[in-house]
């Protein structure tokens, strides 16, 4: 018996389907979240306020950051693509504007409120069961090198971190060759910082030898953020703030970024 001639078309049709089903991730190779850090960039129909961006942080089985008016901290689990945040978080209590403590509410609604995530050309989705967007971030860039700063923050080494002094700027910039610079206050100063994953290491500063008598205490507070860059052992972005933290936790420094840097 003589059989027709058969098309290839089925079989191409077969192979294709074979090859895009292939191409879908499967659920099990959602990317890890833990040690990774975002900053928000949308919320659905809502204009984000321009003060510090809500960040958010997975580490250690737990989730931190800035609401962008309090920080907060919880447990977090993730398998595949499902993701639970603990409802319970701990959180400051600072009162903020009513338009950046809308926002803050508005995030912690949607962190807590997903059950799925989706990574994708260095964004963070937040999702509801549903798959409804309930907030997009953008990967947070915790590179050093090439970023600049302004003092916020001093531990004074009588434990406690104090502002600086009105009238003071102090500053400090990360070159991309392993120089640290900026202004004590009164003097300008440089160093060397060496950087390994989180930690960060100064070198003794040097600095100019100025004598400044305005404002009151200057040099004293000159002193005491160089002597804090010396015991610095942790380094950490958030938004657009810098945490230089001891080897005991304790913080050494804050900052906040220069515009523009």
């Amino acid at each position: 018996m003589t059989h027709p001639h058969r098309s290839p078309v089925p079989a191409l049709a077969v192979t294709a389907l074979l090859a895009a089903c292939g191409s879908v991730q499967p659920v099990a190779d959602a990317p890890s979240l833990e040690n990774t850090a975002w900053m928000l960039s949308t919320l659905p129909g809502q204009s984000l306020a321009a003060e510090s961006p809500p960040t958010l942080r997975f580490e250690g089985g737990r989730v931190s950051g800035t609401d962008g008016c309090n920080r907060y901290s919880g447990a977090y689990s993730a398998e595949g693509a499902e993701l639970r945040v603990s409802p319970q978080l701990a959180s400051t209590r600072m009162a903020c504007p009513p338009p950046v403590d809308a926002q803050a509410k508005a995030f912690i609604a949607a962190l807590t409120g997903a059950g799925r995530f989706r990574v994708a050309n260095e964004q963070l989705e937040l999702l509801a069961a549903d798959g409804a967007v309930l907030a997009t971030l953008v990967r947070q860039s915790e590179t050093l090198a090439g970023t600049a700063w302004r003092i916020t923050g001093i531990n004074n080494g009588k434990q406690a971190v104090v502002s600086v002094l009105a009238g003071t700027a102090p500053t400090l910039a990360f070159a991309a060759d392993g120089r640290a610079s900026g202004s004590a206050g009164c003097n300008s100063f440089n160093s060397r910082y060496t950087v390994d994953g989180a930690h960060l290491k100064f070198a003794p500063p040097a600095s100019t030898r100025k004598m400044c008598a305005e404002p009151p205490g200057v040099m004293e507070q000159e002193q005491q953020f160089l002597a804090s860059l010396e015991t610095v052992a942790t380094a950490r972005i958030e938004g657009d703030r810098l945490e230089l933290r001891r080897g005991d936790g304790a913080l050494a420094v804050s900052a906040t970024r220069d515009a523009g840097k």
